[in-house]
């Protein structure tokens, strides 16, 4: 799978651009603020609805425009098909498949899948468990593009369920009336149903991913050290091979036992968005104890591996039911991005990295400069300036 074209209207800093596209690599490059980072994560948008940027899609959007529009061509097995979203902050998104009358912007999930590794993903390893989970409910969606359902459910129940303890808290220190709980109870089973299922991905996500990121660290800093992934519930022991009841029953037990304290603080202690993606490296927390160039490594060796994973997923043919897209579609094999990712590196790290995602059906690049493009991805350049892209 490949993107063909994109076209942006009122994305980002582009009124409009449109850039044709090939399979292979193809690099962005130009001085910094001139928009390359725009176009990559106008692709990444296509696959997860969001921004590896940004939280929301306000900035998104074009200064003094009121919606933006990301437009993409994208070819799998000799098909192709126009996926077009249309940005609305404060309203609801569009989305059109191939001109067609207009469908819910997730049922695009599934055409394009991406791997994007960014300056931010430094984070992943120094940052705040919420990275940890975002990243690993994005690569869950990626696998299975049905679970931004279910982390949509496990969303509004929450909400649902921390508005009953705010209000339930708030009573308590005003010394009104006690509110009616028993309504708690339901939400316990829907917040423990949404939540197992979320869980159970999550758990067989890091089992699959485990053996390809040491590969990939490995590759990348022979000889730095075994790298471990392991993941820390909220709601206490989280057995691998725990099925979605058990999950469901280990939650509900937890809810139960956490109910005084969540009344008081008036918040949902117990669930996956309290949980935690746990990094070691040489048998140490990779947090606090690797070094910069190591934490780096590591959040690369983490996108390398989830792009591995779907790779070959993507391979296992119709038998493998993980890489489907939300109707069913098949999903192709991802784009990798990397955006500004050479300059960081040391010239023995830039070749090794090189010869890992050359072989790659699609790999789009952001440089300020030519010379931090490794030779071996020689392919298309594009030159970004002042609000436009050029092939060179």
């Amino acid at each position: 799978m490949h993107v063909s074209h994109l076209s942006l209207a009122d994305f980002r800093s582009y009124a409009r651009v449109e850039v044709p596209l090939e399979p292979g690599v193809s690099a962005f490059v130009g001085p910094n603020g001139q928009g390359k980072t725009n176009l990559v994560e106008a692709v990444g948008y296509l696959a997860t609805l969001g921004s590896h940027r940004v939280s929301s899609d306000a900035p998104l959007v074009r200064m003094g425009a009121d919606r933006a529009v990301v437009r993409a061509a994208v070819v799998q097995g000799g098909r192709q098909q126009l996926i077009e979203l249309e940005l609305n902050p404060g309203r609801a998104n569009r989305a059109r498949i191939n001109r067609s009358s207009q469908v819910r912007p997730r049922d695009v999930l599934g055409l394009v899948r991406t791997v994007i590794f960014a300056p931010e993903d430094l984070a992943l390893v120094k940052g705040d468990p919420g990275e940890r989970r975002r990243f690993l409910d994005e690569l869950i969606t990626a696998r299975s593009p049905r679970m931004a359902g279910v982390r949509s459910d496990y969303e509004r129940v929450l909400k649902q369920r921390n508005t009953l303890l705010k209000s339930a808290a708030m009573a308590r220190r005003h010394g009104g009336r006690s509110l009616d709980l028993s309504t708690l109870d339901v939400w316990d089973q829907h917040l423990a149903r949404a939540g197992a299922e979320l869980l159970a991905q999550r758990l067989d996500l890091i089992a699959a991913l485990q053996p390809l990121a040491s590969k990939a660290y490995e590759q990348l800093a022979p000889g730095g050290g075994a790298v471990a992934l392991d993941y820390r519930g909220s709601a206490g022991g989280t057995p691998e091979a725990a099925g979605r009841e058990e999950l469901c029953e280990l939650l509900l037990g937890a809810l139960g036992e956490a109910r005084k304290q969540e009344i008081e603080r008036g918040v949902t202690l117990v669930g996956p968005h309290r949980d935690d993606l746990l990094l070691g490296l040489g048998g140490m927390p990779a947090k606090g104890y690797a070094s910069h160039g190591e934490s780096w490594s590591y959040a690369l060796a983490l996108r390398l591996g989830s792009y591995d994973l779907l790779r070959a997923e993507t391979a296992m043919g119709p038998e493998g039911p993980s890489s489907e897209g939300s109707s069913g579609r098949r999903a192709g094999e991802p784009v990798l991005v990397l955006d500004d990712v050479f300059a960081e590196l040391d010239a023995r790290r830039r070749e090794r990295l090189a010869e890992l995602v050359a072989p790659g059906e699609q790999v789009l690049v952001t440089a300020a400069v030519d010379e931090d493009v490794p030779a071996l991805l020689a392919g298309a350049r594009y030159a970004v300036g002042e609000g436009s892209v050029e092939r060179v």
